[in-house]
């Protein structure tokens, strides 16, 4: 041991002897530093750096409480012990408060050695008990480190499953914090379907030493949701000696999924609607699936490898040697086209082949040529029927003419006469091309719907066959509707079609006819419907139904259940946009396995308005002509040649122009007389008859128009017929009714009156 440094401070140096004397009269091993004043005192706490300070009470210019104050400073656990001469016992008493070990007495001296001796080892004894408790502290931390750093949650539970400790692991992995489940029982946070299990294992635990058990079970998370965790239980008693258990557990829902996914993975090939194989290194067929299988067997073969390629073992080979994928090499089987894709997996030495039978896709591609075909066919006819239409507009209108000569000899009169029932037949054959190529221009007019449906009947059994029976009920005194006749026929033959296809084995069709009105409050739970009367036809068959899922998108534009080939998605789609060009709107009921109903409603017209459906033609001779002038705009000369002996015949002036740009020019010489444009719709160049029309009327609104044309429905709006002032006059027309739309048209009749007004002659 080393020797006891021992500083003193004194300025009596006979003092200071006798306090060495009786610290080696004791045997206490020492080396000793007298000090007198601050300075040098301050140095030897520096140089010596005494393990005890023995120090006078008062000395000149410093005294013991100072030299106290200065070592506590520097280092509060060496000793300071007070000898001095005489003072008294509070003087003592102050100083032990202030921070001094021992106060002796110079006439008791005898006592240092062991007042030495006690306050040294008190003081190691402290020193030892703070680096234990340092030690101690220190290996706290490191395992309350670990415990905090573990990515396990570590929990301590009671045998009466109160929660008395939580790692802070828990904020992580299931977001609470671990205050929030310390004092709570655990099992609040378990799946009803686990507490009973898992509680009593914790409670074995809790009781048994050597019982830990390995648990699953599902934890509430924070955000509601369930954890699956795994946990291993085990004995642990706390500090009081009370049962308690520690689990270590975490989170496995990850792994479980990873082996979810990993089962799917390896389900695919098992369970994949197309044949999947693998082949080894050495060309051989290692796997195929139950896809592969049920191919080969519909092939009239054992084993999938009897409808393999013949070169198959040398693609596979070359696939591994190369790297790279054989695709698409197709064999044949019979009248089966089968497609083979050879995939190398080097890593693994083995190819992956998958099998398609490409015969019913040949086919569809085939279809869609077809259809492709048939599209440019219709384009090719409405262009044919546009400008066959000029030319059938000529002829009629030159027959017309000619007919109307008095001198006319009955033999030429025959002979006209055959010619305009000629270009009348060529007529509808145009009209049948253009429906066909779906260029046709909306004509609306008067119609029972009843009447309607009625001519349709015989064509429909037809197309319905004998599988289906029809079954139709009319409304008496139906309302009459201003709508395209072909238009109405189509809705009810495609409402049928589709009625008869959702019927494979037959059943029975049902085609009624009713009136509905329809007040404000009716009108609040359809946001397409007005108030007024409506005219509907009801279509309802015994099929299939339509499921919940699929009936809000039935009017969705390519959208159908029907087998590929089999449907283009258009019908309901046709349906609803023709319904919707007349104002109407459709409802539907369907239940699965018990039918379907279509109601289809159509504003039905005023009595007042409704007498009479064919309504009466004026005449020719009823025509009544005029003097104004009307600006003829069509690029065919012939064309715009007979519609001008046509007006002038009924007196009207006349100026022409050949495209609307010359038009323009025409119009700014006599804009302050053209009182109608009669324009084509369709023309060369880069104005057509509707943009030069909406340019003129920019200029003078008052200016009455007409269109013309062979087809429309890819330039002119819907609604176009029935806006003020604006006519529309399908090619072919003979010249009366030329005449007359001019004359209705100069008048300021609006096409809806015009029609209301002819129906009531």
């Amino acid at each position: 041991m080393s020797p006891l440094r021992v500083l003193i401070v004194e300025d009596v140096a006979s003092d200071a002897e006798l306090v060495e004397r009786e610290l080696k009269a004791a045997g206490i091993k020492f080396c000793a530093r007298c000090v007198s004043d601050r300075e040098t005192f301050l140095k030897a706490l520096e140089e010596f750096s005494p393990g005890i300070i023995i120090s006078d009470f008062s000395l000149p210019g410093f005294d013991a409480m100072t030299a106290l104050e200065l070592v506590r400073a520097r280092d509060p656990e060496i000793p300071f012990l007070l000898v001095t001469g005489s003072q008294s016992e509070q003087v003592a008493v102050d100083c032990m408060r202030k921070g001094v070990d021992d106060y002796i007495l110079k006439s008791s001296l005898k006592r240092l050695p062991a007042a030495v001796l006690n306050v040294v080892a008190k003081r190691a004894a402290e020193a030892e008990k703070n680096r234990a408790l340092t030690a101690l502290r220190r290996s706290e931390e490191y395992f309350r480190g670990l415990i905090e750093n573990a990515l396990d949650i570590i929990t301590v539970l009671g045998a009466d499953g109160m929660i008395r400790f939580a790692s802070p692991s828990v904020r992580k992995a299931l977001g609470y914090a671990p205050e929030e489940l310390v004092g709570r029982n655990w099992l609040e946070w378990v799946h009803p379907d686990h507490r009973g299990a898992v509680g009593e294992a914790v409670r074995l635990a809790a009781s048994e030493p050597d019982y830990a058990p390995t648990i699953q079970l599902l934890f509430r998370h924070r955000n509601g949701s369930w954890c699956m965790l795994e946990a291993i239980g085990k004995s642990f008693p706390d500090r009081a000696g009370d049962a308690a258990v520690v689990l270590n557990a975490r989170e496995v829902g990850e792994r479980q999924r990873a082996a979810a996914e990993i089962e799917k993975l390896a389900a695919f090939p098992r369970m994949n609607p197309n044949p999947v194989l693998e082949f080894g290194d050495d060309g051989s067929l290692t796997y195929s699936n139950q896809a592969a299988e049920r191919m080969a067997q519909s092939l009239g073969r054992r084993h999938p490898v009897e409808i393999l390629p013949p070169d198959a073992a040398i693609l596979v080979l070359e696939c591994l040697a190369s790297g790279r994928s054989e695709l698409r090499r197709e064999t044949t089987i019979g009248e089966r086209i089968i497609s083979w894709s050879f995939f190398p997996i080097r890593a693994s030495r083995v190819v992956h082949c998958y099998a398609e039978d490409m015969t019913e896709r040949m086919t569809l591609e085939a279809q869609l040529r077809q259809s492709q075909k048939l599209e440019s066919i219709g384009q090719l006819a409405s262009g044919v029927a546009h400008d066959f239409n000029n030319l059938l507009t000529i002829i009629q209108g030159y027959t017309s003419l000619l007919m109307t000569e008095a001198n006319l000899q009955a033999p030429m009169g025959d002979s006209l006469r055959q010619i305009g029932g000629a270009a009348e037949r060529a007529a509808n054959l145009t009209r049948q091309l253009l429906m066909f190529s779906r260029k046709q221009v909306m004509q609306p007019r008067e119609l029972n719907l009843n009447e309607v449906t009625a001519n349709l009947a015989r064509l429909l059994r037809r197309i319905l066959g004998e599988d289906v029976s029809l079954h139709f009920n009319y409304a008496p005194k139906l309302p009459l509707i201003h709508a395209d006749s072909g238009m109405v026929e189509q809705i009810v033959m495609n409402l049928a079609v589709n009625a008869r296809d959702a019927m494979p084995r037959g059943g029975a069709l049902h085609i009624s006819t009713l009136t509905t009105e329809m007040d404000s409050r009716t009108t609040k739970q359809n946001i397409e419907a007005q108030p007024g009367t409506y005219v509907c036809l009801q279509v309802t068959d015994t099929g299939g139904g339509i499921p919940p899922d699929v009936l809000p998108r039935i009017f969705e534009p390519f959208f159908t259940t029907k087998e590929i080939g089999k449907g283009t998605g258009l019908g309901l789609a046709t349906i609803y946009g023709i319904v919707k060009q007349h104002k109407g709107w459709i409802d539907v009921f369907s239940r699965v396995g018990e039918g379907t109903t279509f109601k289809v409603f159509l504003p039905g017209l005023p009595a007042s308005s409704s007498s009479s459906v064919a309504g009466v033609k004026q005449a020719a001779d009823d025509v009544v002509g005029g003097r104004e002038l009307v600006l003829v705009v069509e690029d065919e000369d012939e064309l715009r040649g007979l519609v001008r002996e046509v007006l002038q015949r009924y007196g009207y002036r006349v100026i022409e122009a050949g495209s609307g740009p010359e038009a323009l020019r025409v119009w700014e010489e006599n804009r302050k007389e053209i009182q109608l444009l009669l324009t084509d719709m369709v023309m060369p160049g880069n104005m057509s008859g509707r943009e030069l029309a909406e340019t003129l009327r920019a200029r003078q609104p008052r200016l009455k128009v007409i269109f013309t044309s062979g087809y429309s429905v890819d330039v002119v709006d819907k609604d176009f017929g029935l806006q003020p002032g604006l006519f529309f006059l399908q090619k072919p027309y003979p010249p009366p009714a030329l005449a007359r739309m001019v004359r209705d048209c100069l008048d300021g009749v609006d096409a809806l009156s015009l029609k209301k007004k002819r129906r009531a002659v």
